[in-house]
């Protein structure tokens, strides 16, 4: 389908606005929103407070966090290795944090990597589609579980118990979006096309070719799907729920790095700060939720405290933010650098893995990367 050139220029203007709004947002946002909590040498001079376990228990939180999101690639392609998970990970992470189209760029860089390990358009559909539709659900369900255990301490905020209905009514529309994928035909072909669409879009950014197999993939969604979440269903959903618990757990860290108290910020409350702003930057209003992200959790967790106290948030929410936005980004820099030119991080075994029965091997290289051993594919 051949676009033609009023419609191009439109979308690269649409694209050029979005790109504007969203800078002037983010701008407004740290010109004028978070110095109305506290000012930024407040909080610098809260930072510069920590001791040195203090860093280390930050630091490790968010190692942790980092590997678990490693574990959920691994949870639905286990024929990916937990270092080429890593460099998935951190590449497209790396992208979705830095650019306007950053979650498109990060579909076709990890779709580029993917299919050098030998993933078929087909798998990636499917990976595609389940870790994006459990991480919806585990950003839907946290609002509601986290608002349940803040009320056993406090009276929750109307703003988190507004975000917390508004999550259970979008968990079951999303619920419901997926049982029909699962079972009419007809809605998983409209949903094939959109995806069709997406990747296009995503590999066109990434200057890489759409995946040959990938049209018509969803057409055996059902069976791929109901096959897998019956083998892996349970390792996926832990996969997710650890992701999500680990990364709220480097918020926490943060807050009592800074040095906060229970009694001056509950567990509870940052568990509801967090769910409520992990649901606020469902949409991708600005790259990795910059800004927004921020504000809301400081909005949240300095509500009602006094200068001092919204400082040591703030220092805490920026610390938080620092680890887990920033410190991808050169981390994700190297990893591409490492996929493109580390021997041991290419290779091109096909392996299909979603219809593998209980007598299923597959063939994955050694360590080496000069012999291949036989092993089964856990169930």
């Amino acid at each position: 389908m051949t676009v033609g050139p009023g419609v191009s220029r439109f979308r690269r203007g649409r694209r050029m606005v979005s790109t504007a709004a969203s800078a002037v947002l983010v701008a407004a946002i740290f010109g004028f929103g978070l110095p109305h909590f506290a000012s930024y040498r407040s909080v610098w001079a809260s930072v510069q407070m920590m001791t040195w376990p203090q860093v280390l228990l930050v630091v490790m939180a968010a190692a942790a966090s980092l590997v678990a999101g490693w574990l959920v690639i691994c949870s639905i392609l286990p024929s990916v290795r937990l270092r080429e998970a890593a460099v998935v990970n951190l590449g497209s992470t790396a992208a979705a944090n830095t650019l306007p189209a950053g979650g498109a760029l990060a579909m076709g860089i990890s779709w580029t990597m993917l299919s050098s390990w030998g993933v078929s358009g087909a798998d990636y559909v499917l990976y595609t589609l389940v870790s994006g539709i459990w991480n919806v659900f585990a950003r839907l369900g946290l609002p509601v579980a986290a608002l349940m255990i803040m009320a056993t301490v406090s009276r929750p905020q109307a703003g988190l118990l507004a975000g917390a209905v508004a999550g259970l009514v979008l968990l079951v529309i999303v619920a419901v979006g997926f049982g029909l994928l699962l079972r009419s035909e007809s809605f998983a072909l409209r949903a094939d096309a959109a995806v069709q669409r997406a990747l296009m879009v995503a590999c066109r950014l990434a200057r890489r070719a759409p995946p040959s197999s990938g049209a018509g993939s969803l057409q055996g969604f059902r069976e791929r799907a109901s096959g897998l979440l019956g083998a892996r269903g349970w390792r996926i959903t832990a996969a997710t729920a650890v992701n999500s618990l680990a990364l709220w757990l480097v918020l926490l860290a943060s807050v009592r790095g800074v040095g906060l108290s229970q009694s001056q910020v509950p567990w509870q409350t940052s568990l509801a700060a967090f769910a409520f702003v992990r649901l606020l930057t469902v949409l991708p209003v600005t790259p990795g939720g910059v800004g927004i992200t921020e504000l809301g959790l400081v909005s949240v967790l300095a509500a009602g405290a006094g200068h001092k106290l919204a400082g040591q948030v703030t220092a805490a929410v920026l610390l938080y933010r620092a680890v887990t936005y920033l410190v991808p980004i050169p981390l994700g820099a190297l990893a591409c650098v490492a996929w493109r030119y580390a021997p041991a991080l290419r290779r091109g075994d096909a392996r299909s893995w979603t219809t593998a029965g209980p007598g299923h091997v597959a063939l994955q290289p050694a360590g080496d990367g000069t012999q291949n051993s036989q092993k089964g594919v856990p169930q």
